[in-house]
């Protein structure tokens, strides 16, 4: 009997809990909604806003309006610094660093011990649940699971504290029996530089048996290739010839389906999409054959949803009347996601968006980001257009996209508006210009906004590609300081910032 098939018997409790996100999905809602209100009416936060254990969810709603981490800064700052049962319960010594705001470098969002526990680790436990459920034949335990994460460092001067990457958060408080089974140890795991660190993980993990990775595609495919490029081999499986399984998230896995496919060339290799962010863990892909998530709804979070008719070209809410509950969301439009969780974020807009593909059960695809979009002509363009744009131009001219991002080209003296692209190829196609003529006509066929905007070249004209030299993004997020964890490329952005940062690195080459 191997050691996954007694492992395997420690998830059928949870297995069967499960399927209650078929059958009792709003009365899971309610339970998590109970546990944080009764739990945040203790709090500082709570208190100044009346919050009482016996609130209703109308109570609430007319009680805490919807934030920004801008509005709930001041406490998460009195927080990092030590105060007691502010936004939550006792103190909160863990922060994940993410990408800043218009008036900060950088967010700080609370990581508590209920979300650790009740969160992010209940998140990928029932990652294995799920996957096990699906694949009974799995040898997963009786190997090593590579896991990538970021570093972290001093949060100001209070003991035991600390900021970092939600990745390197979880690896420090995980349970000590998982680094028996894990690659690489704990201390190269943690290093901060990443170049340095993507060598020593290489080297640690070439002799290991590795059956399961986990982490985000493009950091882990940088990891990978350098595994190649010690081990000498053509394809990962004659390297790990147990693998079976990567666990990603983070950004979409479109753009890296192709390359995954060639270097893991084995029939029965599997992917399985998470959506684990550094405010909570939201969704997990139950259904190999289904590329939407289920909505986990018995963590600590409690869901709501607004409209994306109701958030402005800032990515701000402008309307709460319009902001529903699970019950209230509708399949086939896009929403803005708010939560409230453990950690204290009250009413927090985490600043993606979704799309209900069922609600019985509840499932979704990300769609993009509030702030991740074009709309510089009202052409409306998301993440998850330009995503399956790509993927449909890369299947007709053969070609693969490593990296990528995309702004506006405003109208001046000779030039019509249109969309630039910057686009980093592993596989470059024939002829750019037909790639770009693809991927506008597909983009259109996605998109009538932006069809319209297209209409006989009028108001726009056919994108335009420029072509990134290798690692060009690798070595502007390096720039930055956000070379590895869970840091991302921006995908679109309704000015021109990022791309023109990009252009002259490109151009000083």
């Amino acid at each position: 009997m191997s050691i996954t098939s007694i492992a395997s018997l420690y998830f059928l409790k949870r297995q069967r809990e499960l399927e209650k996100h078929f059958s009792e999905p709003v009365q899971l809602q309610e339970a998590v909604f109970r546990r944080l209100v009764s739990i945040g009416s203790d709090t500082l936060y709570g208190k100044e806003r009346g919050m009482k254990k016996s609130l209703s969810y109308e109570e609430f709603r007319s009680k805490i309006t919807v934030n920004t981490y801008e509005e709930l800064k001041g406490y998460i700052d009195r927080m990092r610094h030590g105060e007691k049962n502010i936004l939550w319960r006792g103190q909160v010594k863990w922060y994940a660093k993410s990408s800043g705001t218009t008036n900060d470098k950088s967010k700080f969002i609370p990581v508590s011990k209920d979300s650790l526990k009740y969160t992010h680790y209940a998140g990928g436990n029932d990652a294995v649940a799920y996957y096990l459920q699906n694949n009974p034949k799995s040898r997963l335990f009786d190997g090593r699971a590579l896991i990538l994460g970021g570093s972290h460092s001093p949060n100001y001067n209070v003991a035991g504290s600390l900021v970092g990457d939600l990745s390197a958060i979880l690896i420090e408080n995980i349970n000590p029996l998982v680094n028996l089974v894990r690659v690489p140890d704990k201390k190269t795991a943690l290093i901060s530089e990443f170049d340095r660190k993507r060598e020593m993980i290489a080297r640690q993990c070439l002799n290991a048996n590795v059956t399961n990775i986990s982490g985000v595609p493009s950091w882990m495919m940088s990891v990978l290739s350098r595994v190649m490029e010690l081990s000498g081999k053509q394809h990962l499986e004659e390297v790990w010839p147990n693998l079976e399984v990567f666990f990603h998230g983070g950004i979409a896995f479109t753009p890296y389906r192709k390359q995954y496919e060639q270097l893991i060339t084995k029939s029965d290799m599997h992917y399985m999409e998470t959506y684990n962010a550094s405010e909570g863990f939201f969704g997990l892909q139950n259904d190999p054959t289904d590329s939407s998530m289920m909505l986990m709804l018995d963590y600590d979070v409690f869901y709501e949803f607004a409209p994306m008719e109701a958030i402005d070209d800032n990515g701000l809410l402008t309307d709460e009347s319009k902001v529903v509950p699970i019950e209230g969301v509708e399949t086939g439009k896009n929403y803005a996601m708010i939560i409230t969780t453990s950690s204290g974020l009250w009413r927090y807009m985490i600043g993606d968006t979704v799309r209900f593909t069922s609600v019985k059960p509840y499932k979704f695809i990300i769609t993009g980001r509030t702030k991740s979009f074009i709309n510089a002509f009202g052409e409306e363009l998301i993440v998850d257009n330009a995503e399956k744009g790509l993927q449909y131009a890369c299947q007709q001219t053969g070609a693969q996209v490593r990296e990528y991002t995309a702004a506006p080209v405003f109208r001046s003296e000779g030039v019509v508006p249109h969309h630039q692209w910057l686009i980093e190829f592993s596989k470059e196609p024939e002829n750019l210009d037909e790639f770009a003529k693809i991927l506008d006509s597909r983009l259109q066929e996605l998109n009538s906004d932006y069809e319209a905007k297209r209409f006989k070249d009028i108001n726009m004209v056919c994108l335009k590609i420029v072509k990134a030299r290798h690692n060009l993004f690798e070595d502007w997020l390096r720039s930055k300081g956000k070379l590895g964890g869970q840091h991302k490329v921006p995908r679109l952005a309704n000015n021109r910032k990022h791309i023109e940062e990009l252009l002259g690195i490109k151009n000083e080459e």
